[in-house]
């Protein structure tokens, strides 16, 4: 029988979540003081390549649940940085606004900055790796 402590020393899923939690915030201090975090910078960067793009083509896109992606869209939209507009039936298309192309810009030397640190801490090598590796994992349910 498998025991706690190879489980707890051999997880990948823990070992995954907790590095996704450290590089995490690292780019969330680096955006910080453009009040935005990771994600939402993620989000106005999905948005400004897909626009005007429905919130279940970005949800998908970006491999977050749609109603994780509406709550993250709120506060972008009290900011000003993204649009919502109606689309045929009940689907919302999210459009980027002249004030959310200008946080993306604003926001690029702190992304660089927070991309530096973690291709410095991780290695060229090891990145190279980890994007492939990342890039072939699947799940279909």
């Amino acid at each position: 029988m498998i025991s706690d402590m190879d489980i707890a020393m051999n997880c990948q899923c823990s070992k995954l979540r907790a590095a996704s939690r450290t590089i995490t915030r690292i780019y969330d201090d680096a955006l910080r003081p453009l009040g935005l975090k990771a994600n939402q910078y993620t989000i106005l960067i999905g948005t400004s390549l897909m626009g005007p793009v429905s919130i279940t083509d970005l949800a998908n896109e970006l491999s977050m649940e749609r109603t994780t992606l509406t709550r993250n869209l709120l506060p972008l939209e009290k900011d000003g940085f993204i649009q919502m507009q109606a689309g045929h039936g009940r689907v919302r298309n999210i459009l980027i606004t002249k004030a959310g192309r200008a946080k993306i810009d604003a926001g690029k030397p702190a992304w660089q900055t927070a991309q530096t640190l973690v291709l410095e801490q991780l290695g060229k090598e090891n990145v190279s790796h980890l994007s492939t590796a990342l890039a072939s994992i699947s799940y279909q349910p």
